[in-house]
């Protein structure tokens, strides 16, 4: 029997401190024959619940607490010298401690957050029932005391505590980890002991598991602070000594505190608490007052959505109508039984007040598509019906779990509909959710490798060598098995030093919790306030109040989840309808036709850019291939898009294009396989097969898709029996039934939810469908949506022209915040320009539209309000050409006069406000005020290009290689924008504009540089050596345009070209020409196909030659086609042989 225990432990929730998991703890406590163990990490509860299962699961009493921060005076006081915190730790001794111990923990997030949640002696005296604590370590109030030697103030410190706890429920504590100041501290806390009768426990303040790992620590520290190792300036592991040590060690460590040793069992034995967990307890719903229930609510409110959304069927009352409240009736029962009619009121609530508030909202997402009951509450935007959709998936009778809707919301006002739900249900019930960063296999190598100073190109290229998914008998990839699996990492190993350091050190920290934030989109609300159910946090970056407990264990603690989901199509859709109104007024997207042809032809020719979740240049390969014709081919085409069902592709669309005969395992499964060609594409095609062949309920059939899906090999084996004999009940083979049970094994497992595909699928074909029939205002939309992310602008851009619609640059005339249409071309919106706020962008068209539209930039000043449009927002919008339509000056004689111009403006703004302006109203009529204008040289077209690009990001009106651009064309054979895919063994030639030049002097004295070079597809880093730099350096002058030769070097984070050759425009004339490459897609070509092929690239000739790339068993073969079949090099050729049907992928070299 062991006559010690370990309390004063700190687990990796100790946020980069604490190098110990939960399950460490409980496995040594186990190892050494102990029957408690503590766990009291920094301040906070994040490890609580996790660390009481584990060790009820391990036979283990859990004593469970915290060393909390202690400010000196007032928790509200924030003291800007001296000592800021005390230590203490506290620990539950039961359920109201628990409770307590929650409260205290969030209020020093909520109240006294200053470096550290800090509490103070006044909560402490509310909160302290069913709680004991001890004095800490050498940063505990008393220890300091003592330390300064002040036993008075240690001895009424301890006093007060005692009294504060109660009698045997405060404790004076000792360690020893060979700090000299601890000795101090032991032999003060024996006097105190002798002097008060107050007990002492022992601890040792545990870090990491085993002493072996202190260096870890040390590194873990390291990254926490964001020091290398070798600095001498830094916070340090202090030694080896906090680690979990053996009652024995223990022992011989306080020769002189036996008592302190055998304490530790006292203090546990008094500690006897079971986390309380109800389950999700959902928070009253307020309903009218003529209804006696939530339940008969709920029913009226479906009864009466029915009727909106099937008014047809309700008109005429036939088989259709009873069929639907069928439906409905047996859902509700479902519902009503199972004690969810409460929630699913909560979830209509909100997002009816979402849609009476214009605040676009997703049409499902997830499995609650498949409910019957949600549709009639537009909870969900899909008929459940028409896509053969299950409510089983969805919420099964037979396995009881809280439902689980996620909901999208307009990416913008998703905000709006939380802030509803915190007044409704009160600030102090609703909470976000926390979730953990942990250092992953590559990421903690990487962290570890800074630390230890090893060059981040090594330290890439190891990482690089870590295996993607699994080892090859089927193990989870981490440092450890990946040393094991791939040789060249096991040649670092072996070279031993910071190498063998970084792979120990990586394997001991990996895993580990490297930070704490806001999950993205989860909500708990509670029935009340939620410290009564989960210790809470503050978000130091975002101040929102958060769970300090995960998703994945709120609910159990009663409190119910919400994810409340911003998506940006649902922005984009709302703004690119609104655009379309403006000259189509009747346009409804929920009208639009479900077959339209143009948008069918649009994405079977691949041209889905920016479609929803069909964006993807696979997606856009498989597009062509399939050439789907229904929002059911799109569901299957999305479902199947995904590692695991990939692989049924080609079989899917062989068998779609009548190039694969479609066999059903029986024919009473033709109605369940027939809409995906006898392929099993979704989960409830896995359900619907044992319903019909197994005779199982479709609740019992989610159990085994669930049993399927995660292999568990007992219950698959259980259930297998029942399937068989149900078959055979229901006149079916044996055979058969084991054929088929084993056919459904593997779809079990890869299969896709179809309620969210159909969802996502709808909302992708309504985005397909702007796209093909509304260009302009679609990608406005997209431009709008983009305007804070400069990259993806840019590629829209592209895109954009790509499609041969114009964009006019920002003009005050007609601009507006956001991007729009006008004449058929998009205008660039305010917003979108570096530094214009919302705030300014909405004055100016406020203006606009209230007094007028402006005649030059005088009456501009005059209109606009100019607190919101301040001085830098007008210098930014003459630089980037703003206010070219409405002014004969240049930009450069503007910005020069701004200065006066903006004085007289705001005098007259100031005279007309005391009314001087209405005084002499008359006479000024009959006088024309003369600006003093001092007009100066325009600016170069140079100058204008780059100061666009500086406040739009990129160049409008035009581009500084314009003059270039046929040579560039025709010489560069690397495409910036997809370097990722380049191959590092071929030279490419790049002809583009050299930006940021850096020279450096080498070790051996030799110069060499790093520049960045642009062209009109993107940007790349330049790295030239000291050989070429002695040749070529002289080129490297900023904003110079040259042509660059040299290799691609894939192996650092961002790509880079390693620089041969630097050559002026002039000299690129001579060189060779692009090669355009086209890759045929995996279908069986017949002569005549290529046949049409030629005939097609006969059509589109030019300069380049073409290459083809035909796949075969081997993998590729590449066919150089005839000399006299060479292309044209411009950007529509390219399109236009994306479009065709057999072509897979196309690009330059």
């Amino acid at each position: 029997m062991s006559g010690f225990v370990h309390l004063h432990n700190h687990s990796d929730y100790s946020l980069l401190d604490g190098a110990c998991r939960i399950e460490d703890y409980v496995n040594k406590a186990l190892e050494n024959g102990m029957k408690h163990i503590g766990l009291t990490d920094h301040g906070n509860m994040f490890g609580a619940l996790r660390f009481e299962q584990a060790c009820h699961a391990a036979g283990l009493n859990p004593v469970i607490g915290s060393e909390v921060y202690i400010a000196p005076g007032s928790r509200f006081v924030k003291p800007t010298s001296g000592v800021k915190y005390h230590h203490m730790v506290l620990y539950a001794k039961n359920e109201t401690g628990y409770r307590n111990l929650m409260i205290l923990t969030s209020k020093g997030y909520t109240e006294g957050f200053y470096y550290r949640p800090r509490i103070d002696d006044e909560l402490l005296e509310e909160y302290n029932e069913g709680l004991m604590a001890s004095a800490a370590c050498l940063a505990g109030e008393i220890p300091r005391y003592i330390q300064k030697g002040d036993m008075d103030k240690a001895r009424e410190k301890a006093l007060y505590y005692q009294n504060l706890f109660g009698e045997g429920n405060f404790w004076l504590e000792v360690m020893n980890h060979g700090i000299p100041e601890e000795a101090v501290v032991r032999q003060g806390m024996r006097q105190l002991q002798q002097e008060t009768g107050i007990p002492i426990i022992a601890t040792n303040d545990i870090h990491f598991r085993d002493r072996e790992h202190a260096n870890a620590h040390d590194i873990f520290i390291c990254i926490a602070t964001g020091k290398k190792k070798n600095e001498t300036q830094r916070l340090k592991t202090e030694n080896p000594e906090f680690y979990f040590k053996t009652e024995e060690e223990m022992r011989a460590l306080f020769p002189d505190f036996t008592d302190a040793i055998e304490n530790t069992v006292k203090l546990a034995e008094k500690c006897n608490l079971t986390i309380p967990q109800p389950g999700a307890q959902l928070p009253d719903y307020t309903i009218p007052e003529e209804f006696s229930n939530p339940g008969s609510y709920l029913r009226s409110l479906t009864e009466e959505g029915l009727k909106k959304r099937y008014p047809q069927q309700a008109a005429e009352n036939g088989a259709a109508w009873t069929a639907i409240q069928q439906r409905a009736d047996y859902e509700l029962k479902v519902l009503l039984d199972m004690g969810f009619s409460g929630y699913f009121l909560i979830v209509w609530d909100f997002i009816d007040w979402a849609r009476k508030h214009d605040i676009p909202v997703g049409p499902g997402r997830g499995s609650g598509a498949g409910s019957i009951v949600a549709y009639a509450l537009k909870i969900t935007d899909i008929d459940p019906l028409k896509y053969n959709l299950l409510f089983e998936r969805f919420l099964n009778p037979e396995r009881v779990s809280m439902p689980d809707f996620d909901i999208d919301f307009c990416f913008e006002r998703r905000g709006e509909v939380i802030n509803y739900v915190n007044e409704k249900y009160g600030n102090d019930n609703v909470a976000g959710i926390c979730t953990f960063g942990t250092l992953k296999t590559k990421a903690v190598l990487k962290d570890v490798a800074r630390v230890l100073d090893i060059p981040f190109s090594e330290s890439n290229a190891i990482t690089k060598l870590v295996p993607e998914g699994k080892t090859p008998d089927g193990r989870k990839i981490t440092v450890k098995t990946a040393l094991e699996v791939e040789p060249e990492l096991q040649k670092y190993y072996e070279r031993g030093g910071v190498y063998r350091e970084m792979f120990d050190a990586a394997a001991i920290l990996e895993g580990m919790n490297r930070h704490v934030s806001t999950h993205a989109c989860g909500k708990v609300i509670g029935r009340s306030n939620l410290t009564n159910y989960v210790p809470l946090i503050k978000d130091q970056k975002t101040d929102d109040i958060i769970t300090a407990y995960t998703m994945d264990i709120i609910e159990p603690c009663g409190l119910v989840k919400m994810d409340f989901l911003g998506l940006k199509t649902l922005t984009l859709l709302q703004n690119c309808e609104r655009l379309i109104r403006r000259n189509t007024p009747d346009f409804d997207l929920e009208k639009i036709p479900e077959d339209d042809e143009t948008t069918f032809r649009m994405l079977g020719e691949g041209r889905s850019e920016a479609v929803f979740q069909f964006e993807s240049q696979g997606m856009q390969k498989i597009l062509r291939e399939a050439q789907p014709s229904s929002i059911e081919d799109l569901i299957a085409l999305n479902a199947l898009y995904r590692p695991g069902p990939m692989q049924f592709i080609s079989q899917f669309v062989d068998a779609r294009h009548g190039r694969r005969k479609i066999v059903y395992p029986h024919p009473d499964l033709e109605e369940v396989l027939k809409p995906t060609y006898g392929v099993i594409v979704y989960q409830e095609q896995v359900m619907k097969v044992a319903q019909i062949i197994g005779g199982f309920s479709l609740g019992k059939a989610d159990i085994l898709r669930r049993a399927m899906g995660k292999k568990k090999e007992k219950e698959m084996n259980k259930m297998e029996v029942e399937f068989i004999q149900g078959a055979k009940e229901k006149g079916y083979s044996e055979k058969l039934a084991k054929d088929i049970y084993e056919m459904l094994k593997p779809f079990a497992g890869y299969g896709f939810n179809k309620s969210h595909a159909a969802a996502y699928s709808v909302l992708a074909y309504k985005t397909a469908y702007c796209k093909a029939n509304f260009p302009a205002e679609f990608w406005a939309a997209n431009l709008t949506n983009e305007m804070s992310d400069t990259k993806k602008l840019k590629l829209y851009l592209d895109f954009t022209r790509a499609e041969n619609l114009t964009i006019k640059p920002p003009d005050i005339t007609i601009s507006e915040p956001r991007f729009t249409v006008h004449n058929g071309n998009i205008i660039y919106g305010l917003m979108g320009i570096k530094g214009m706020g919302q705030a300014a962008a909405e004055a100016i068209v406020s203006a606009r539209n209230n007094k007028g539209p402006f005649t030059d930039f005088m009456d501009f000043l005059h209109k606009v309000d100019l607190k919101a449009v301040n001085r830098k927002v007008l210098e930014t919008g003459i630089q980037a050409g703003l206010f070219d339509s409405i002014e004969s000056r240049n930009r450069a004689t503007l910005l020069h006069n701004l200065e006066n111009v903006l004085e007289i403006a705001q005098k007259d703004k100031e005279d007309e406000a005391v009314g001087q302006a209405s005084l002499f109203a008359e006479a000024e009529e009959e006088l024309e005020v003369t600006i003093p204008w001092e007009e100066v040289e325009g600016w170069s077209e140079k100058e204008l290009l780059a100061l666009e690009k500086e406040h739009l990001g990129f160049y409008v009106s035009g581009h500084p290689l314009d003059s270039w651009k046929k040579i560039w064309e025709k010489t560069s054979n690397l495409d910036i924008s997809k370097i990722e895919r380049s191959s590092t063994e071929k030279s490419y030639t790049v002809m583009g504009m050299i930006k940021d030049v850096r020279t450096l002097v080498t070790r051996k004295g030799d110069r060499m540089a790093f520049a960045v070079l642009e062209d009109f597809k993107g940007t790349v880093e330049l790295t030239v050596f000291s050989r070429t730099f002695e040749k070529y350096g002289h080129m490297l002058v900023e904003d110079a345009i040259v042509g660059v030769t040299g290799t691609v070097d894939l192996s650092r984070e961002n790509p880079q070209i390693k620089v041969k050759e630097i050559r002026p425009p002039e000299e690129l004339k001579a060189s060779r020409l692009q090669e355009i490459h086209v890759e045929l897609t995996d279908a069986d070509y017949t002569e005549e196909t290529l046949i049409d092929l030629r005939s097609f690239f006969q059509d589109i000739p030019g300069p380049g030659p073409l290459y083809i790339h035909i796949p075969d068993k081997n993998g590729k073969t590449v066919i150089r086609a005839s000399n006299q079949l060479n292309l044209s090099l411009e950007d529509y050729a390219i399109n236009r042989i994306k479009q065709q049907r057999n072509i897979a992928d196309v690009w330059k070299e």
